[in-house]
């Protein structure tokens, strides 16, 4: 018996990314909507009903529209927009959050996929908050570049059109409220937004995610080996996230945007100065992929019973 597939939206960049991480699985069964008829209600209507499993790849409105289409108390839903990430009765489809949150959303009928920029952010902070080493009301900054990807067909026709790219490296979220901050902070567990820094880079993919800490001032002044054990901990035998050993990090001089290329993986590095007493917390990732695409089939998967990393790109 096949899982039947819908993805909403499958025509947009994340969709299409998505279908081709289902391809060839015989285990599933892609339903789809011609493209003409992509804003067909009925069609869309009878499509969302059909499937065992939605994936949503659609902006904010369209999306809680869609889930409003679901008629049934069968079909299950994974939304890539930002419409649900704190919403009400849907599952934060982060798997590695925390301790039990894989089985969480083994039994979901609604998940929000993650951020990109929150998934890297994430995977540095939310291990240190549980651990106890980074205290819940700490002054928090988040920065690092993202390919220009992210911003999906708009931002993507700027950079690739005939006049070449606009810039290089772009600061935004200047008003300090970008919609991601508050997925961050809910599901860091911290008592204070962070302060978040966000920039685009003139690269199709791929991004990195930075959280620097000044550890002598924090409490129990923890070092650089204690910030990294913690992590390393958190994600000791994960598939898909990875932590540099710290030797290693020690010995790197420079770290890219395009550290893990056009994969589903995770990197996380500690990088410090045990005499100064500073950390610079470093994530890499596709914002493609982890950040998007990969995430939501690694979320499809637990949600059918599969292999958790079948499809993905590691």
């Amino acid at each position: 018996m096949t899982t039947k597939i819908f993805i909403d939206g499958g025509h947009g960049t994340t969709g299409i990314e998505i279908a081709d991480r289902l391809a060839d699985r015989p285990e599933l069964s892609l339903i789809t909507v011609d493209e003409k008829d992509r804003r067909n209600m009925a069609a869309r209507r009878d499509a969302l009903n059909a499937a065992d499993i939605v994936i949503l790849c659609l902006p904010d409105d369209a999306a809680r529209e869609s889930v409003s289409m679901i008629d049934n108390d069968r079909t299950r839903v994974i939304d890539a927009s930002t419409a649900h990430r704190v919403a009400d009765g849907w599952t934060y489809g982060f798997p590695e959050l925390e301790p039990g949150h894989r089985e969480r959303l083994a039994n979901s009928r609604f998940v929000a996929n993650p951020g990109c920029w929150p998934t890297g952010f994430l995977g540095l902070v939310r291990p240190l908050v549980l651990a106890g080493l980074l205290p819940a009301d700490w002054p928090v900054t988040v920065s690092g570049a993202s390919g220009y990807s992210g911003g999906g067909k708009a931002m993507i026709a700027e950079y690739e059109g005939a006049d070449g790219a606009p810039t290089a490296f772009r600061a935004y979220g200047l008003s300090l409220a970008h919609k991601h901050v508050p997925e961050m902070t809910r599901y860091a567990g911290l008592a204070h937004p962070p302060l978040f820094a966000p920039a685009v880079a003139n690269a199709y993919r791929g991004m990195l995610v930075e959280v620097p800490l000044q550890l002598r001032a924090m409490p129990g002044t923890p070092s650089p080996a204690d910030i990294h054990a913690a992590l390393a901990a958190a994600y000791e035998g994960s598939p898909i996230v990875s932590v540099t050993p710290l030797a290693d990090s020690s010995a790197m001089a420079q770290i890219e945007v395009e550290h893990v290329g056009a994969t589903d993986r995770l990197s996380l590095s500690v990088f410090g100065n045990a005499q100064s007493g500073q950390a610079r917390l470093v994530a890499t990732l596709d914002n493609l992929g982890k950040g998007a695409a990969g995430a939501a089939v690694q979320n499809l998967n637990i949600l059918a019973g599969l292999p958790e990393t079948a499809g993905l790109r590691l």
